[in-house]
């Protein structure tokens, strides 16, 4: 099975900055593309930015300039560095990963448990 194992959230003022981590672990047959997607209190989750095993990124408009999504293919893990920090970025972030399980196996979508982030004075 997948498993996607998230660290590095925390409390920073805003200006400030934090790096999130995803190591996805388990029997792993193919990796695909990876993202970040986040959830403040009382709204949907939304797309933070997403990589593919191509390096192609996408992200969100309120992200643009100030994210940085990346990926160590050999360590299946994802990253995001987050810089300049607002209060609005505060929110539960969770890690996501399209895999392959077996060869006949199908892609899916797998979740990490979330990590919070508070941006605050």
């Amino acid at each position: 099975q997948v498993q996607l194992v998230e660290s590095g959230g925390g409390l920073v003022q805003p200006g400030g900055s934090l790096r999130l981590s995803c190591a996805a672990t388990g029997r792993i047959f193919s990796l695909n593309a990876m993202g970040w997607y986040r959830q403040a209190p009382g709204k949907e989750r939304e797309l933070v930015a997403t990589i593919t095993n191509g390096d192609n990124t996408n992200y969100a408009d309120s992200v643009k300039g100030r994210f940085t999504i990346s990926r160590d293919n050999a360590a299946n893990t994802v990253y995001l560095q987050m810089n300049n920090l607002k209060p609005e970025d505060t929110a539960d972030y969770y890690c996501n990963a399209n895999a392959k399980l077996a060869a006949l196996g199908r892609m899916r979508d797998y979740w990490g448990q979330g990590t919070q982030v508070t941006v605050s004075s």
